[in-house]
């Protein structure tokens, strides 16, 4: 954009005494290294200025143009239930200090719930202390295979399961091939363990929404000189095993299941918990308890060894703006439904799933696919067109049977859904 724009509150004066300290002539200059065919000379296509009220109908007839649909697809992104006193909590004038609390004295509010996710992330995971926080759970796994390697000596390989996420192991496959290292993607994790194997990286609950057993993992990894890391879905670690029972030594995973709407895909947060053997390689902030000089109760930054605060080749992790307020929303998530509630989120879940499972196959227009324990979230093998099957749900309100590239539907149940949507949805199959 050329010249001065009348959305700038900046008057004429005060960008000439700008334009004067820096040394330039005019704004134009500000552009002079870039080549003249990639600036835009004409004029931007906005709309004519519009009342309050205007706007508002604008915004809601762009709305209107979505599609509303009961979700009952999972894959990384659960449509869980938001309690409604989460948005007024988290806009709290308390919780919006600096955006990032390097002040400790001006950022109390902040530094203090972000205390708080980090601990009830570690009551989650059974792990000695957990970052705040990455930007999503894909991120976070990549940033724990870079642990794997900055934590053993000349290693330059990391396994992981083939029945990850899809969306996890192609942020995986990125982040390996831009940072030099061997990603090696199988079904049997440990068949692939070696001298050069940093870290093995596996999920608590694979793509299919198989509940794992992980017995023995820990030992064979450890015995090879690699760490074990474990993706996890954290709402699900109030009922199954954590990862350090599992003997893990880092869990990851994605925070969106602990009551943050899906919202198009984001934003989430991802976490990363660990040993304390580990602490010193991991991303993000951590921050701790203290006493000011009353001996009053306060937080601190105390570790924060990203690249703007060390030499860049010393650093654990290049992510400069943390997912702060969905950590927020986590936490007051976890304070509001606390363990019991919890545990009867899951039960919910896990019933409603099996329900629908069970319904599912007795309509003969589906086979089993995987065999295993599953908790919301499950795969079947389809014997109906799968697109024909996918429009008669859409048509009828439902969001369902996301098809996998091996040619199952998956179908994800949680809380949310009732009995009489669970049958509708049936009863629509059953008619095909």
């Amino acid at each position: 954009m050329m010249g001065k724009s009348a959305y700038f509150p900046h008057t004429d004066e005060d960008i000439r005494v700008m334009l004067d300290r820096i040394g330039v002539a005019s704004l134009d200059d500000l552009y002079a290294d870039v080549p003249q065919e990639c600036l835009y000379r004409g004029e931007y296509d906005l709309p004519a200025a519009m009342s309050e009220q205007e706007v508002r109908d604008h915004f809601a007839a762009l709305a209107a143009r979505n599609l509303p649909l009961k979700v009952f697809v999972g894959q990384g992104a659960y449509d869980h239930y938001t309690p409604s006193v989460i948005s007024y909590l988290t806009s709290r004038s308390e919780f919006l200090t600096a955006y990032t609390p390097y002040q400790c004295e001006i950022s109390q509010g902040t530094l203090r719930y972000i205390f708080e996710f980090q601990s009830m992330m570690c009551r989650l995971t059974g792990l000695d202390v957990a970052n705040a926080s990455m930007y999503d759970g894909p991120t976070a796994a990549a940033e724990a295979m870079r642990m794997c390697i900055a934590s053993t000596r000349k290693r330059d390989k990391v396994v992981v399961s083939a029945d990850l996420l899809p969306h996890v192991l192609s942020v995986l496959e990125t982040y390996a091939r831009y940072a030099g290292i061997r990603l090696v993607k199988a079904r049997d994790v440990l068949a692939e363990l070696d001298a050069q194997t940093a870290g093995v990286l596996v999920p608590g609950i694979d793509r299919y929404g198989i509940v794992r057993d992980l017995t023995g993992f820990a030992d064979a990894v450890h015995a090879a000189g690699a760490l074990l890391v474990e993706y996890c879905d954290p709402s699900t670690l109030a009922v199954v095993r954590t990862p350090a029972e599992w003997g893990a030594d880092i869990a990851v995973g994605d925070g969106q299941s602990l009551g943050i709407p899906l919202s198009y895909g984001g934003p989430y947060v991802g976490f990363i918990a660990c040993r304390e053997a580990y602490l010193r390689k991991m991303p993000g902030r951590l921050v701790g308890q203290t006493q000011d000089a009353e001996g009053r109760r306060c937080f601190v930054l105390t570790l924060q060894a990203r690249e703007q605060h060390i030499r860049r080749e010393k650093a654990t992790s290049n992510i400069c703006s943390n997912q702060s307020l969905m950590a927020l929303w986590v936490t007051v998530y976890l304070s509001l439904m606390g363990p019991e509630g919890l545990r009867k989120v899951n039960a919910l879940s896990s019933e409603g799933a099996h329900y629908l499972h069970d319904r599912l196959l007795a309509t003969g227009k589906f086979a089993p696919a995987v065999e295993g324990p599953f908790l919301k979230e499950f795969v079947l093998r389809p014997l109906v067109d799968v697109p024909t099957l996918q429009q008669r749900l859409q048509d009828a309100g439902f969001f369902a049977a996301l098809a996998t590239e091996e040619g199952y539907v998956t179908f994800c149940v949680t809380e949310k859904h009732t009995r009489a949507e669970l049958d509708a949805m049936v009863e629509l199959i059953q008619s095909m």
